[in-house]
């Protein structure tokens, strides 16, 4: 792309958002960056979204995107779908209240569906996102195994609290050695302890993961990973299968973050297509129905260290005279298992039993379009990702297997075409995957399609 077109693309960029430009400034005023978030972000300045409908977004300038953000995953059904809208109503008509603070029937009725879809869920916790489902899930391991330390792996996220926000997006200066990589820390606030604690293994790499647990196994607690890194770079079966074994025999829990996969690349997700069972798992995103939620689940003697029922009658934290509060994994939040909220997910469920086989064979339809529309203007593309998530790789590799497979993209051409692509009325934030809903038809698919073949005739 030319300097003259890189320069007329950024002033029709803000041509076309001036309203979200001049939105931002005033946010700006209120909110550092004016965002609440810093994945909202991007330069030139963020798109603000005003309504949605279906597989739509429209932004505050009047203009029509399709959408494959869809909430980084979250809205697998799309934008308002009728069977979320009713199951908001009928909760909130049949039980006169959003909020108990007290057991209900639909906490029983979310855990039975969930350990039916994902068999290694003996026993379930509900949270608020998907963040806090790993920090319970990462306070479970630590209470079981009595051990301290963590391990996760170089490129995958699982929130945005410390113990995890660590080498998630490491350069490669900083990294270290591909086999055994360094811990390097995500965020400025961060405890240098962390870089210790918190040991970085290199994903799809058997052999190397298994020399690092040998020599630091008697002080991990938890192996986490994103089977799936970053919801699209599918691990190994025989490196799924070696870590399952390794960690049985270390005796450290291995634990699916399942946040991003869960119900997207399959509806049992990544564990039903490895057809291993992990010790716990962590699920959010689409079960929330665009609500936030999250659950933590796995086996029964794992999960039973939450009981309250083995300290005293009534457990209550802020008692400092409770004798036995230590016994018990604390867990807690007043708006675990929200009603209203597993209401929503009980339908996502019920709609996602009957659609996702049609969703993810449109999702590959979509995706082999692409690889052949990029093939035919010799730009090396791979559509990466299974199910009905996957993200677009401008690379000459033949296949994409871990973090440092991804930093060797192009990714400054791959911003190009995604700023031209918002320009075209396709959505998601530059660089980021792709998901597609219910709500995507043939008729997005070729939107989709002619929009790319324009911004990759212009390159």
């Amino acid at each position: 792309m030319s300097m003259t077109s890189s320069v007329d693309e950024g002033y029709r960029y803000r041509e076309r958002t001036l309203k979200s430009q001049s939105f931002m400034n005033d946010a700006s005023e209120y909110m550092p960056g004016g965002v609440t978030a810093n994945i909202k972000y991007f330069t030139p300045h963020p798109i603000v979204m005003n309504k949605a409908k279906g597989a739509y977004v429209y932004d505050v300038d009047g203009n029509e995107y399709v959408d494959y953000l869809l909430s980084y995953g979250a809205l697998k059904l799309g934008h308002g779908h009728e069977a979320i809208t009713k199951a908001i109503g009928d909760q909130l008509e049949e039980q006169g209240t959003c909020l108990f603070g007290t057991p209900h029937h639909y906490e029983v009725e979310m855990a039975k569906q969930i350990k039916q879809l994902y068999p290694s869920m003996e026993n379930i916790r509900y949270t608020n996102s998907g963040t806090e489902a790993t920090l319970l899930a990462l306070r479970l391991a630590r209470a079981y195994t009595g051990k301290e330390g963590i391990a996760k792996f170089e490129g995958h996220y699982h929130g945005g609290f410390d113990e995890v926000l660590v080498s998630v997006n490491p350069s490669l200066e900083q990294a270290g050695p591909e086999q055994e990589p360094n811990s390097v820390l995500e965020s400025k606030g961060m405890s240098e302890r962390h870089k210790n604690t918190t040991i970085t293994l290199p994903f799809n790499d058997l052999a190397s993961c298994e020399e690092i647990l040998r020599k630091k196994h008697k002080e991990i607690g938890a192996v986490i990973i994103e089977p799936l890194q970053g919801g699209f770079i599918r691990a190994s079966q025989s490196f799924i299968e070696g870590m399952r074994q390794l960690t049985k025999e270390f005796g450290i829990l291995f634990i699916f973050d399942e946040v991003k996969t869960g119900f997207r690349v399959a509806l049992g997700g990544a564990q039903e297509l490895y057809e291993v069972q992990p010790d716990l798992t962590t699920l959010g995103k689409v079960i929330g129905g665009g609500f936030p939620v999250g659950i933590v689940g796995g086996r029964k003697e794992i999960m039973n260290i939450t009981s309250p029922s083995h300290s005293a009658d009534v457990f209550d934290i802020s008692q400092s005279q409770t004798s036995n509060a230590s016994d018990v994994l604390f867990h807690s939040g007043t708006y675990n298992g929200h009603p209203t909220i597993l209401a929503c997910g009980l339908a996502t469920l019920e709609v996602l039993k009957k659609e996702t086989a049609d969703v993810c064979n449109l999702t590959s339809e979509l995706k082999t379009e692409l690889e052949h529309l990029f093939k035919q203007y010799s730009i090396p593309m791979l559509a990466v990702g299974e199910g009905s998530i996957f993200n677009i790789v401008i690379t000459d590799k033949k296949n994409i297997s871990h973090y440092r497979d991804l930093q060797a993209s192009d990714f400054k051409l791959r911003k190009k075409m995604d700023l031209r692509l918002l320009l075209e009325g396709i959505y998601t934030k530059p660089l980021n995957r792709y998901s597609v809903s219910t709500a995507h038809t043939a008729v997005e698919v070729e939107k989709t399609i002619e929009a790319f073949r324009r911004v990759l005739n212009d390159l």
